[in-house]
């Protein structure tokens, strides 16, 4: 018997407890709205008034955990007779799946606050000579900083991942592409790009990346988890975000699949 893919989930974890949305965005809120059956829980009551089963309410924001970006984001409606940039629901899915390219910038480093290190274009021509070709259009490019197994943690912890980088400005931020290396991969072809830290913008500012790499017909892959699991080449990536009207992208759930070694099966009489 052959199992032939293996799936890792590259999805970060939504709850309460953890920085799961951007500093001064709403944050996430889930309340038990029907229960099996109608109990105390401490200061609440849940009702079963309509059946017994569990179901819950949850305001989250469209730029939530493991999210994408769509053009409308960072581009604003257009004068009347010029295209409108595309919402979330007018991607194509298929460019949510794509080759996986795996690039390590764990040795990117800022020792400024509030600042982030550029991944440059020269990151992306070593990137493609090891390859042994250039970058294309059937490649999804992700960022491995492993930023989310530093810092994205439950309670105090998780003000590492994005608050003390953007509010405090008491610790330096994540590795991001400047606007050169984003114009690189648009004239590769490339038209998603992920990656596991809370932005693809810098920290310092995130506009004119986005501007580029949206406005150029990219989609971003923002927080992006586990990416220590996926190899440099060989895996397929597969995204699935909600589809909302109008929308500015989404959250969803983000798969590396990976080729599984042919199992052995033991003989039958």
């Amino acid at each position: 018997m052959f199992k032939t893919r293996v799936a890792v989930d590259l999805t970060l974890l939504l709850d309460e407890q953890y920085p799961a949305t951007w500093p001064g965005h709403v944050p996430f809120v889930r309340r038990t709205w029907n229960w099996y059956e109608t109990t105390a829980s401490g200061p609440e009551i849940w009702s079963s008034a309509c059946g017994p089963y569990f179901t819950e309410v949850l305001i989250i924001d469209e730029h939530i955990g493991t999210h994408f970006d769509a053009p409308s984001h960072f581009l604003s409606y257009r004068a009347p007779g010029q295209a409108e940039p595309m919402c979330g629901d007018q991607v194509d899915p298929a460019v949510f799946c794509g080759d996986a390219v795996c690039i390590d910038v764990r040795d990117i480093v800022s020792g400024v606050a509030g600042i982030s290190p550029p991944i440059q274009p020269t990151h992306i021509l070593n990137t493609e000579s090891q390859l042994g070709r250039r970058l294309g259009a059937d490649d999804v490019v992700l960022f491995r900083s492993d930023w989310d197994a530093r810092f994205y943690k439950s309670g105090p912890e998780g003000r590492a991942y994005a608050h003390d980088v953007l509010v405090t400005k008491t610790a330096p931020g994540w590795p991001a592409p400047d606007v050169p290396t984003i114009e690189l991969l648009l004239e590769r072809g490339v038209r998603c790009l992920g990656t596991d830290a809370p932005s693809m913008g810098p920290a310092q500012d995130g506009a004119p990346v986005h501007l580029a790499g949206l406005g150029g017909g990219m989609v971003f892959i923002e927080c992006l988890g586990n990416l220590r699991a996926v190899p440099a080449r060989g895996a397929t990536f597969q995204f699935l975000p909600i589809k909302i009207a109008r929308s500015s992208g989404g959250p969803g759930r983000a798969l590396a699949w990976l080729a599984a070694e042919p199992q052995q099966t033991l003989p039958t009489d």
